[in-house]
């Protein structure tokens, strides 16, 4: 997982947008409400969840899932509810390493409260406040049930068939 962190890291200072042909191809494939969630995220995280869902499309080619905009809409939706923290990529970083260093359960009982602990904890709670954005703005179930589950080690959801689940997994990792 540190490679993982470290790529998107560097990568959320290269430069370059989003082109408009891939604001374009989003907004044909998530439903009117999942793509406001989606173009409210900030360029890095914009670009990251293309990746990942140009590579889900690419791992699900030629199998019984091609073609289902859910799953790439699980792909484009994961990290949404990284919106409610409001910490750009320096304070996303410094959050990642205080609940590396003070553990999950510590900074859970920060949540609620005002200040950098009380963005911390939203940070880290970015799952579960994604899946609840995606539902509460009518998207997609699956949708949601990816962005709640995908950084949990033992990925379990009856809305994901496990192949899915699979190249979602194997996308954002890349």
């Amino acid at each position: 997982q540190a490679s993982h962190l470290a790529r998107r890291f560097f990568a959320s200072f290269a430069p370059g947008r989003v082109s408009t042909d891939d604001v374009a191809w989003v907004q044909t494939t998530l439903t009117a409400p999942e793509a406001v969630l989606w173009l409210r995220l900030a360029r890095p995280d914009r670009r990251h969840s293309l990746g990942v869902a140009r590579r889900v499309r690419d791992a699900l080619r030629a199998t019984p899932y091609d073609g289902d905009d859910r799953w790439l809409a699980a792909a484009l939706l994961h990290d949404v509810g990284k919106l409610e923290s409001g910490l750009g990529t320096f304070r996303r970083v410094g959050a990642t390493l205080v609940r590396a260093a003070a553990g999950s359960g510590r900074v859970a009982t920060w949540k609620g409260r005002g200040g950098v602990r009380g963005r911390i904890a939203t940070y880290v709670r970015h799952p579960e406040l994604g899946s609840t954005l995606i539902l509460d703005a009518g998207g997609r179930p699956e949708a949601a049930a990816w962005a709640r589950v995908h950084h949990q080690s033992d990925i379990e959801t009856g809305a994901l068939p496990p192949p899915v689940a699979a190249a979602l997994r194997a996308a954002d990792d890349d």
